[in-house]
This record gives structure tokens, sequence and C-alpha cells, in this order.
């Protein structure tokens, strides 16, 4: 597994969500609190909607803007705190995907794309 993980989310069908074919995800969607935190965060980004990038670790990396804190488990996913945002979304079971377990905590950074998202034919 990586230290850093790396997905572009995008919008569709009015919701953020994102590809990662390396884990076996299409279109998998942010719900729960997740979107409106995303909201949130790409508000500065140009055109956010057509997809930007995010970095995300278990571990603080140089220039993660939010931390995320694990408060508890339901429904198969995970409630996570941001104190930046004062927010609270929850993160589907596909983050398994990417941690063994639901780690304590996730840094993520958000930030523009410089080219085009490339998509599988």
């Amino acid at each position: 597994m990586n230290a850093i993980n790396v997905i572009a989310p995008y919008k569709y069908l009015d919701m953020w969500v994102f590809d990662d074919e390396r884990v076996g995800l299409l279109q998998e969607p942010f719900v729960c609190g997740a979107d409106t935190m995303i909201d949130q965060v790409v508000a500065t980004i140009p055109d956010p909607e057509s997809g930007f990038i995010m970095l995300f670790s278990a571990t603080a990396f140089p220039g993660h803007q939010i931390k995320l804190s694990w408060n508890r488990a339901d429904c198969d996913g995970n409630w996570y705190f941001s104190e930046e945002l004062d927010m609270e979304g929850w993160l589907c079971p596909a983050l398994l995907k990417y941690f063994d377990q639901a780690p304590q905590e996730i840094y993520v950074q958000v930030k523009a794309k410089t080219t085009p998202l490339a998509k599988s034919a």
C-alpha cells in the first residue's frame, strides 16, 4: 500500500465521485458530509467540478491542509471529523481499498490539476 495515495475527484450527476482503476473503483461517490467537506476545501480551486487532485495519507505530510480524526464506525464505513472545517463526514467501505483498517487520522491535500484528466477508453 502507498504511504500517500492520490485520486482525482470530479462532479458526476451533481455528486463528487472518483475513479481508481488500480483498486477497482468507478464513479465512487462521496456522501454523508464528505461531499460537503469537499465543497469547502475546493472553494479556491478553479473549476474543481472538472476534476482536481486529492492526496491523502494516514501520516502527516508536508502541504496537507486538513486532518480528519476518526470518530466512530457506522454502516460498514467510518465517521471522521475535521477541526479545520468544523465538519463531520462519513467515508464508505472503499476506504479499506487504501488502508488495512480505518486509520485514526487521515491527512488531506487538494490542488488544481494542471493537465486534463486521462479517461479510459
